[in-house]
């Protein structure tokens, strides 16, 4: 194996094993995080409440040596609440930026669908560009800037649905789960002691694995990791064939052809490879289409999910050898 993808593969399975420390089973959800921090994009997170979303987010920072921030979206909340805004300084006689929480590594937006379109809007440059514009001036965000946004996917009332545009930048949709039973009953165990999840993070006991400027060069030994040219082939036909499936009204945009392709060699590089298998591809693609396919209404009526769509979408196209 190339000696930068090996230390890739290091600095990915320390992080796996410190985060570990602390959510409790979810080790697939770890390694789906993982992917949009290590690829410099963006993820959706959707789970019931109390199943460590934030608690998932604050380990990476904590872990990965970089900031942490949070916004709590409610149907009140301005764009200017999310990327600062200019204050008069009475002393200077001035007016003095007033920083909003976006500026910071990892960034959770916990309920994003609670905000309308227009403070949900208020991320689209950031998320694109990392860069925001208060008062027409353009302010630089930081190289390692990430967003996490939760979604509750049992409660509706009160919620702006996510604008096509805006979900096609978040590069996945990582699941949370309930735990299993032995992993809830080890959870009840230690919460009976002094090692309590939120315990174990604020004693130190985590260990930071990374720093936020080793992060970024990491990134750039992804392109190390070697993708066929018939498996590119293979994650084209995918997204093309979810525009021409019958149960589809909208497919996947060329965007989620990018995303298949990074999350697969993420995916990878996890797995300890310096390749990419058709199995990493299978594995990727229903966290990069989910939230992009828009189902017919008469299919959905019949009950069809989009994740069922997904399987038969993996069925229909051929495998490379």
């Amino acid at each position: 194996m190339n000696p930068n993808v090996d230390q890739l593969k290091e600095a990915l399975a320390a992080a796996r094993q410190e985060v570990a420390k602390v959510i409790i089973g979810q080790s697939d959800v770890i390694d789906k995080a993982l992917i949009p921090i290590f690829t410099g994009h963006h993820a959706l997170i959707e789970g019931v409440p109390g199943v460590a979303k934030t608690l998932l987010v604050r380990t990476l920072a904590r872990v990965l040596g970089c900031d942490f921030g949070r916004i709590q979206f409610t149907p009140d909340l301005m764009p200017a609440d999310i990327t600062g805004t200019h204050v008069f300084n009475l002393q200077r006689n001035e007016f003095a930026l007033i920083k909003g929480p976006v500026f910071t590594d990892f960034l959770l937006a916990d309920e994003i669908n609670r905000a309308p379109a227009k403070t949900q809007s208020a991320l689209l440059q950031a998320m694109q560009e990392r860069q925001v514009s208060i008062d027409r001036e353009t302010h630089r965000l930081s190289p390692n800037f990430t967003v996490f946004a939760t979604q509750n996917p049992i409660e509706y009332e009160g919620t702006y649905p996510l604008p096509e545009a805006q979900k096609d930048r978040f590069m996945l949709k990582i699941t949370m789960n309930v735990p299993e039973r032995d992993e809830e009953l080890t959870l009840a165990k230690r919460m009976l002691g002094q090692d309590s999840p939120e315990a174990a993070l604020a004693s130190g006991a985590v260990r930071q694995t990374l720093s936020a400027e080793t992060l970024a060069a990491l990134r750039a030994q992804l392109d190390l990791v070697v993708v066929r040219d018939d498996l590119l082939a293979y994650i084209v036909d995918i997204v093309r064939a979810s525009r021409q499936h019958e149960s589809v009204l909208v497919g996947a945009g060329p965007r989620a052809t990018q995303s298949l392709l990074l999350a697969s060699r993420a995916a990878a590089a996890i797995a300890a490879r310096d390749f990419v298998t058709p199995d990493d591809i299978k594995a990727m693609a229903a966290p990069v289409l989910e939230h992009r396919l828009i189902l017919r209404p008469e299919f959905e009526i019949e009950g069809v999910g989009v994740l069922e769509v997904i399987q038969k979408i993996l069925q229909q196209v051929a495998v490379p050898r």
